[in-house]
């Protein structure tokens, strides 16, 4: 584990877990088109993740953040370099595997492909190195969000025992992951989970395509554990059921020019949001107004709060019918 100073945090300190981190690097083409040319106009680097991206955008909305990953040689400590010029704390568990590097192409006509490694395998001392240095934090937080992948070597139910971990000490929970990891997950009943489309119909085994489907989807999942589900639709905005029931959020319509990491910033700012004491329904509105600002933004990029807000007065936030 890092032994970098640690600044003194308060109780509203959002943690973010990433046990998969990447170095994300983005290649901005002229355009993508399959069997022939396309130029490249701008290729860049960041460090990544579904957790680092969710610190990044809360730190850019002035909350408080610690993130929490592992890190190798090699692109691990590519991506620490990247990560100490993001302006928030973070704090890793060292591991022998160097790392990965995710790709993601994208033209500016908004046609993307995302391209990950699965990540190489961690060992079982690892694994509870990670578990450790959550549950010392986790009495630092009021929120924990668990998000992406595992990599191999992680036991399926790590989430789920993470979950439990900051159950038992009254902090709450977002989980932001797919297959395996989520199935179990649910079981420990996080107070939030974000699926995308894509990974709802994983989950349920059948495809979305229609509103009423969407509308099943998202009550058939809030009825599997989590209290609240938010199942983003893309440019169609989220649906998000709770006790209360079934809202519906609609986003203005823009050019998206790229969408991957658009779900990222729709966790954090409704997190963000519900940690600044907001209301359920406008916290999905403010998840809904960062999600599309994210992806009117070129490349892997994340919005700040006057570009959040800018599109949060145009969402349209109603109980679904």
């Amino acid at each position: 584990m890092d032994d970098r100073a640690r600044p003194r945090y308060h109780i509203s300190l959002i943690l973010t877990l990433t046990i998969n981190p990447a170095v994300d690097r983005t290649i901005i083409s002229d355009r993508l088109a399959f069997e022939d040319r396309g130029y490249i106009l701008e290729r860049r680097e960041a460090a990544g993740g579904r957790g680092v991206n969710a610190s990044q955008v809360i730190h850019s909305f002035g909350g408080k953040t610690l993130a929490l990953l592992t890190s190798g040689d090699g692109i691990g400590k590519t991506m620490e370099h990247y990560l100490a010029q993001t302006g928030f704390p973070f704090e890793v568990v060292r591991v022998k595997a160097e790392g990965r590097a995710n790709l993601t192409i994208s033209d500016k006509h908004g046609l993307t492909i995302k391209l990950n490694e699965i990540g190489a395998p961690l060992e079982e001392k690892e694994v509870k190195a990670v578990r450790d240095l959550v549950e010392a934090r986790l009495k630092k937080a009021s929120w924990l969000m668990i998000c992406g992948s595992i990599q191999p070597g992680v036991p399926p139910t790590f989430y789920s025992e993470i979950i439990g971990l900051a159950k038992s000490r009254g902090v709450q929970t977002l989980l932001d992951t797919d297959g395996e990891a989520l199935n179990h997950a649910l079981e420990a009943r996080p107070s939030v989970i974000s699926p995308n489309q894509q990974e709802a119909e994983r989950l349920l085994g059948r495809a979305i395509i229609t509103r009423s489907q969407s509308l099943e989807a998202v009550k058939r999942i809030h009825e599997m554990g989590p209290e609240a589900v938010i199942l983003s639709l893309g440019s169609r905005g989220a649906l998000a059921a709770s006790a209360d029931g079934i809202l519906e959020a609609l986003p203005p319509r823009v050019e998206a020019l790229c969408p991957i990491g658009a779900g990222d910033a729709l966790a954090a700012a409704f997190v963000w949001a519900l940690d600044k004491k907001k209301s359920f329904a406008d916290a999905v509105r403010w998840g809904v107004a960062a999600g599309t600002a994210s992806a009117a933004l070129p490349g892997m990029n994340f919005p700040t709060l006057d570009q959040t807000k800018a599109i949060y007065k145009q969402v349209e936030v109603r109980p679904a019918r």
